[in-house]
């Protein structure tokens, strides 16, 4: 099959690789038919290099037909449609009983220290591989897989893999009550769903980036925007913005892409002159990461508001403004999405006819999985408009 590879840093390539086959009697294999590019995989493109093998097979945002199960499988069967979570989760661990999902016992990383595995995300998470390919292999078959009708496009129901369910959890976790107010900060593909899921039920958003089409995007469905290059303190502008207290909520949706932290950003580059085992030892015990937005975040937050976390962060000694923390004695959760534990929720409004969210016309650009490469490159450059890039193997 045909399938996106990671070959070094910045070098992605689509190359012929053997086919998945049943492993285990719990198994799937599904047949993609539509695969997105995530915010995430660029951290895999550069600086999480370190913990990449060449070879390893990307991409977490799959869907498609399944065209074998194995012999334990009841509840899935050849030619269902399903979309596969990201988080490679069994479902019946007791994290799964709490809906952790994404800290699933069964397929923890105990020697990286790391949670659930996911799939095509590194050996820090298992080094499953991963859906930018025309085949997958889908363990915990009668649980993992989120069925899906049959009839609307792809473009309906692709999203359940990651941006909903992430989106959603940010939201979630944001803790809003009616009439409040949310900032998000980046309006990539999650803040730009999360903006989208707050629009929906009422609330009114604050978007902070510094991309002009993005700002447009999230301003078209009626969010307030600010122009990170055109204001000088994002904390002020925000308190100008509701009445001199701060948003209720922000949720914080760059990570480690944040732009402000040359320092950091400079550190991060310097790992790539050491031996890769070094690397690896020195991002995971003494990485030393870009903040600049989560401190925008702390700094933004009204007093007792929350901040929740959906941007990804690797650094592992980063100093934290604790005074500023407990003085406005602020919230904050964060991790990755549980997936499964939102499906059920989001499906119930995929199901209905409006599409409420604009997920059909969510992608800016639909691809053949030959130009992943290329794909990696703008997008990681923010150019040509480019926010969210679905493959179609």
């Amino acid at each position: 099959m045909k399938a996106v590879t990671w070959q070094g840093r910045k070098d992605m390539r689509v190359e012929d690789v053997p086919d998945p086959t049943i492993q285990e009697p719990t198994d799937a294999i599904v047949r993609i038919t539509t695969t997105g590019l995530c915010g995430s995989d660029l951290h895999l493109y550069d600086p999480l290099t370190p913990f990449m093998t060449p070879g390893d097979i990307v991409g977490h945002e799959p869907m498609g037909i399944v065209e074998a199960v194995g012999a334990d499988v009841r509840d899935l069967a050849v030619g269902d449609r399903v979309v596969v979570p990201f988080n490679v989760s069994c479902g019946s661990c007791w994290m799964c009983e709490r809906h952790l999902y994404s800290q699933c016992e069964t397929t923890q990383n105990r020697d990286q220290g790391t949670g659930a595995s996911l799939f095509g995300y590194s050996k820090l998470y298992g080094q499953v591989p991963g859906g930018q390919a025309e085949l997958l292999r889908v363990p915990f078959a009668d649980f993992l897989p989120v069925k899906v009708p049959d009839g609307p496009p792809d473009e309906r129901f692709v999203y359940l893999s990651d941006v909903l369910p992430t989106a959603w959890q940010g939201v979630a976790y944001a803790d809003l009550d009616d009439g409040d107010t949310l900032m998000v900060l980046g309006a990539g593909p999650i803040g730009d769903m999360a903006t989208r899921i707050a629009l929906d039920r009422g609330h009114r958003v604050i978007v902070v980036d510094r991309v002009p089409e993005r700002l447009a995007r999230v301003a078209a469905r009626g969010a307030q925007t600010l122009n990170l290059d055109e204001v000088d303190d994002i904390g002020e502008a925000a308190r100008e913005l509701t009445g001199g207290r701060g948003p209720d909520a922000v949720l914080e949706a760059v990570g480690m892409e944040a732009h402000g932290s040359p320092v950091a950003e400079g550190i991060q580059k310097s790992l790539r002159l050491l031996p890769k085992k070094v690397q690896e030892l020195m991002m995971k015990n003494m990485g030393i990461e870009r903040l600049d937005a989560l401190y925008t975040a702390f700094d933004a937050v009204r007093r007792g508001g929350t901040v929740s976390i959906s941007g990804v962060y690797g650094g592992a000694v980063d100093p934290m403004p604790m005074f500023q923390l407990f003085d406005k004695q602020l919230q904050l959760r964060m991790g990755q999405a549980n997936v499964r534990a939102w499906t059920d929720d989001i499906l119930e409004v995929l199901g209905e006819d409006e599409d409420r969210l604009g997920v059909e016309t969510f992608h800016t650009h639909a691809l053949p999985l030959s130009e992943a490469p290329a794909a990696y490159k703008t997008f990681q450059a923010k150019d040509d408009g480019m926010v969210k890039v679905l493959f179609k193997p």
